[in-house]
């Protein structure tokens, strides 16, 4: 759920007082999402304009209100809507709702282009009834340096995918949940019995591009103990990010667990998708979209009739019990968007209580009816997932111990200069070398070495 902003009526003000025009008995609102009836995103557009809208509308009306909401939908690559957004929010124009992926929260927020929901519309943002149904972990999507900035209406999480079939033919537990990284290559070893299986599939290399830093690397550095960013500098290429390169060298060096052509062919994140629904990979660290529209039975771009049955999932575990991210023994990560609301709009306390809307259980259910995913909030997965048992797992058992990718302008170089280092080990490189080539990228990119660290 992203989204562009436009020039609408909400824009233009430059007073930053939250209560300005908090008493106005008419008023206009738009909101705008890169998405479009009978185009990108339709179900999401569809939405807004047949629900959202409509009861929003007839909700105010009775409080004596009147109330317009115009949505303006786009269908345009990630790229163009970021540019339209940030250049609206700098111009102080644009929708008075906009979505962002989470991942562009702190730049936007370093840029000036959005605000803190509390200086914005004032105390209510944090008394706001939601909160206590979003969990802390979360509330980090749309959260920059302890302030939050918008509402996440959904996310997902990476866990193991692991084939019940292989298992039980390697002689393997189908209930499977290794609790270290030894528990996984040991696993990996009893796979590589198996003809023409791959053992363990975790995206490294450039060509896999961001799904090697999200399903790869980001998750393993959890894992031992660290984070990509955290108290202001970068992780370099210290001890954590070393064990990271090690387990990589486990699976693509000499004799190793997983398929290094896989790591270099341009497809080969599709092509490990269709191995997997083929039986030909044992373990895969991947997002719930690979269940949902990879492996679905019904629609999937690699359906696997038997998902249901021969699919298993186990959390990621740290490097050994209680050695992951805050002495976490398991960990995870996450994505999505948030709506937030333009600094700049005429109707800032009008504007909470559509956003406030937007994010009301009963709105959140009639987005996912049909099509069920994982929402930011706690009540309404108990209750909409309860007939999918592994939507409820995410829900329950990962999105208490995520990490969400940090919404800084340097992440992408960082992330290329990640998924560069493991591109080094699927060449040959060693840990050591590997880290070290990653650390002086790294250092080119963030500003010098105080900008990490090194540890």
């Amino acid at each position: 759920m992203v989204g562009a902003a436009v020039s609408s009526c909400g824009g233009g003000s430059s007073s930053t007082d939250p209560q300005r025009n908090a008493k106005a008995r008419s008023v206009t609102l738009t909101i705008a999402r890169n998405a479009i009836v009978g185009g990108k995103n339709d179900a999401e557009a569809s939405w807004i304009t047949k629900t959202v809208i409509p009861g929003f509308v007839a909700a105010e009306k009775a409080q004596g209100l009147r109330v317009k909401v115009v949505y303006h939908g786009y269908g345009v690559d990630d790229e163009a809507y970021k540019t339209k957004t940030a250049l609206d929010l700098k111009s102080k124009a644009g929708a008075d709702i906009v979505s962002l992926d989470g991942i562009w929260v702190g730049e936007f927020a370093q840029a000036g282009y959005i605000k803190p929901l509390t200086d914005v519309v004032g105390a209510r943002a944090d008394s706001w009834d939601g909160w206590g149904q979003i969990s802390s972990s979360v509330q980090q999507l749309g959260s920059f340096q302890g302030k939050r900035y918008g509402i996440p209406p959904s996310t997902d999480g990476r866990v193991l995918f692991y084939n019940k079939k292989l298992f039980a033919q390697a002689g393997l537990p189908t209930n499977w949940q290794p609790k270290s990284w030894d528990e996984i290559l040991a696993a990996g070893r009893a796979l590589k019995r198996l003809p023409g299986v791959t053992p363990l599939q975790f995206n490294a290399g450039t060509a896999m591009g961001e799904a090697t830093t999200t399903q790869g690397v980001l998750p393993l550095l959890a894992g031992a103990g660290a984070e990509i960013y955290a108290n202001g500098k970068w992780a370099g290429g210290g001890a954590a990010m070393k064990q990271v390169l090690g387990f990589y060298q486990q699976l693509y060096g000499p004799n190793g667990l997983g398929d290094k052509k896989l790591q270099e062919e341009a497809k080969g994140r599709d092509k490990s998708f269709e191995e997997f629904a083929n039986n030909k990979i044992g373990v895969l660290l991947e997002g719930v979209y690979l269940w949902r529209a990879v492996l679905n039975p019904k629609d999937g771009i690699a359906k696997m009739a038997d998902r249901d049955q021969s699919v298993g999932y186990a959390l990621i575990p740290a490097v050994a019990p209680g050695k992951g991210v805050k002495g976490q023994s398991f960990v995870s990560v996450s994505g999505g968007a948030i709506a937030t609301i333009n600094p700049h709009t005429k109707y800032p306390q009008q504007a909470f209580d559509l956003l406030a809307y937007l994010n009301r259980p009963d709105v959140v259910k009639a987005r996912i009816a049909g099509n069920p995913e994982v929402t930011s909030r706690n009540d309404v997965n108990a209750d909409a997932l309860k007939d999918d048992p592994f939507l409820t797992y995410v829900a329950q058992k990962v999105l208490p111990i995520t990490l969400f990718r940090p919404g800084l302008a340097a992440y992408t170089q960082v992330s290329t200069a990640l998924q560069e280092a493991t591109a080094g080990i699927v060449a040959g490189h060693g840990p050591d070398d590997a880290a070290g080539r990653y650390t002086k990228a790294l250092e080119g990119i963030v500003g010098g070495s105080g900008n990490v660290d090194a540890h």
